[in-house]
């Protein structure tokens, strides 16, 4: 028999009213969304559709290149002194060559064993009388060069867009470029601020030697003078303590003073290191760069051991919001140049818009002509399905807040013929049931009942190409991948469940002795 609980009736309903209300911002004039709050929303267009801002970078790989061979450099100071070996003006050029000249005549070899231990197999050694110079090898600079440049986009994809339902589109371009296209922003300044700082966090003990002695010479070669936000100086240990890359967290916060801080949070590495250091360092300061300027340095009063602080600094909200988004997305490796900067206007937008409503028009129209010649009053009760689903897929995208793109509306085309093809399959099941001289009832339950696993069949085929677009595409690729899964989603709650109820409610109150398909 075919019987429907109540609560299925109430939970269809429900399910339909919420896409209807999500749908509707979509439908309403500007005048009446301009005081509506932010989560009831229309969709949001893609670049292709509503134009936006181009944005041409440029990843300054260079500066990562000269940062290791500082590093080297510190360790060869390092090496240098525990093995007695003389040496002087050791310093890097602006080609990226560290020099210097070697005062131990007799420590050639050892001086060669250091270097190649550094970095074994990346790095060049060439020298000239007494003077050695050190740089990276063509092939170590070539993967310096990729490593950059792919963590730069992933930083970047993180800081545009971290709950991933912007959809930016961001691709390498040539060597040492990266190109990003942001839907809707007409005035890209907000972003170019946020992708302009490098976001390198680092935590570093605050040396004893005094500022006036340091800016005479006496300074240790493990320590140097840092600049603070506050425009003071300070002289601090070379090597940090724990950097951003030990950072799992960062979230906005308030201080018992109810200013803004931002909370942070350690991975086990980070927090043991950091609980070590502070315990061992009581009473002494510990200093907090951000991109290499000071901008904290409390005393430590007690050893911290919980993985987890606080950074503070006379923030606002908005900059403890944004200091925090830069840490959660991690440092950029190197600096981001702005070469080029476009804006594209939303004409070509509304054509594309135009010609995206007249194919769903049409593909709308095609889908109910052909229902109802194939199927009479059954496929009338298909339309409606068809008509909801389409509803329930913008309802839900703009609830989402996801971005639709041309092959995003491709997406909602394809899915209303998935929608009806699950409808087929369940009328020409009753068909062949009506054949078999079964009553009205009968034929409907046996219709949906024995479709059902076909339906689900076919719709999981289509699932795995959908999971497969969201977690390998990108951009308008990644935009079908969303509307395709959540069309199938719906096709399937509008082509089983919603259909039955309408077929179950027209037979409840027709009393219909046969079904004409």
């Amino acid at each position: 028999m075919l019987d429907y609980a109540k609560w299925k009736i109430y939970l269809v309903t429900i399910v339909c009213a919420l896409g209807i209300f999500f749908a509707l911002p979509n439908v309403l004039p500007e005048s009446v969304m301009k005081n509506a709050p932010s989560w009831w929303s229309p969709v949001n267009l893609g670049l292709d559709l509503r134009g936006g801002s181009e944005l041409l970078l440029e990843v300054k790989y260079h500066d990562v290149i000269k940062e290791q061979l500082n590093s080297i450099a510190s360790d060869l100071r390092y090496k240098f002194r525990t093995k007695n070996i003389r040496y002087s003006s050791l310093n890097i050029s602006d080609d990226n060559v560290l020099s210097f000249k070697l005062l131990s005549n007799d420590k050639n070899n050892d001086v060669i064993d250091i270097i190649k231990d550094a970095e074994p197999n990346s790095l060049s050694i060439s020298k000239t009388d007494d003077v050695f110079s050190v740089n990276y090898t063509e092939q170590a600079i070539v993967a310096i060069r990729l490593k950059a440049v792919d963590q730069s986009i992933e930083v970047v994809r993180k800081r545009i867009d971290e709950l991933g339902t912007k959809e930016p589109s961001i691709q390498r371009q040539g060597e040492d470029r990266i190109i990003v296209q942001l839907p809707g922003v007409q005035n890209p300044e907000m972003v170019k601020e946020l992708l302009g700082k490098t976001a390198k966090l680092s935590f570093h003990l605050v040396d004893t030697t005094s500022v006036a002695d340091a800016k005479r010479g006496k300074i240790s070669p493990s320590s140097y003078i840092a600049q603070g936000s506050d425009g003071a100086s300070y002289v601090l240990q070379r090597s940090p303590v724990i950097t951003g890359a030990q950072l799992v967290d960062a979230r906005t916060g308030f201080d018992q003073t109810n200013a803004a801080v931002v909370s942070f949070k350690l991975n086990s590495i980070g927090a043991r290191k950091f609980g070590a250091v502070t315990s061992e360092n009581i009473g002494k300061r510990l200093a907090i760069l951000l991109d290499g300027k000071v901008i904290q340095a409390p005393n430590i009063n007690s050893a911290i051991t919980g993985g987890s602080g606080q950074i503070s600094g006379g923030f606002t909200v908005e900059s403890a919001n944004e200091l925090a988004l830069l840490l959660r997305a991690g440092a950029l490796p190197a600096e981001l140049e702005v070469l080029e900067e476009r804006t594209v206007g939303p004409s070509l937008g509304t054509d594309s818009i135009e010609s995206g409503k007249i194919a769903c028009l049409i593909g709308v129209l095609l889908v109910i002509v052909s229902m109802f010649l194939m199927y009479g009053k059954l496929g009338t009760f298909a339309n409606i399905a068809v008509v909801m689903n389409v509803i329930l897929m913008v309802g839900i995208q703009s609830f989402m807040g996801a971005t639709l793109t041309l092959p995003g509306i491709a997406g909602i085309v394809l899915s209303m013929g998935v929608s009806v093809d699950g409808n087929i399959l369940i009328f020409e099941r009753m068909r062949e049931e009506m054949g078999y001289g079964r009553s009205v009832l009968n034929t409907i339950a046996s219709g949906f009942d024995n479709a059902l696993s076909a339906i689900i069949d076919g719709q999981l085929t289509t699932l795995s190409a959908g999971i497969i677009l969201l977690s390998l595409g990108s951009g308008p690729v990644k935009g079908f991948g969303v509307t395709l899964t959540i069309g199938i989603f719906t096709s399937i709650f509008t082509s089983v469940t919603l259909s039955r109820l309408l077929l179950t409610t027209w037979v409840y109150y027709k009393r219909p002795e046969t079904l004409t398909i």
